[in-house]
């Protein structure tokens, strides 16, 4: 299912659908963690950046989306949600892989965090992301740049 897939740079009108796809698949853990909501929706409008943000897309529709920020030597994954009905697909994989593939060019190493209970965590690992350290609720994790 990874043929055909794009990143497209995000535009302002994609807020909205970036907004929806987290809260779908995030409700559930902030649910199981007893974040709040509220908070939640509030940060949401702060932290997402329109110049870091892209639109995982297909040919004919938009599935997910990406940010990222560069960080001294890394490039930090900030967001990486996909809708649920392309999920389990390879999609997230192949969307890393591309991710460490850019920043082997620039020889930088990627980091995430990840909540400590999301499935996501599995996924980070195969692709050779290791604990570097955790707080409370999240993993925090690093993929050195691979060797071009």
């Amino acid at each position: 299912m990874t043929d055909g897939i794009i990143l497209r740079p995000a535009q302002s009108q994609d807020f909205a659908f970036c907004e929806r796809i987290y809260f779908d698949e995030m409700g559930w853990i902030i649910e199981a963690l007893k974040l709040d909501l509220a908070r939640h929706h509030d940060d949401f409008a702060r932290r997402w950046r329109c110049t870091e943000v892209r639109v995982i897309a297909t040919a004919s529709d938009d599935i997910g989306w990406l940010q990222t920020a560069p960080k001294d030597d890394t490039i930090f994954v900030a967001q990486l949600y996909l809708e649920g009905r392309c999920q389990r697909q390879g999609i997230g994989s192949h969307v890393i892989r591309l991710l460490i593939e850019e920043a082997a060019s620039a020889e930088k190493a990627v980091t995430l965090a990840v909540a400590k209970i999301s499935p996501a965590r599995r996924l980070y690992e195969r692709l050779g992301f290791h604990v570097t350290h955790e707080d409370h609720h999240k993993v925090y994790m690093r993929r050195e740049p691979l060797m071009m």
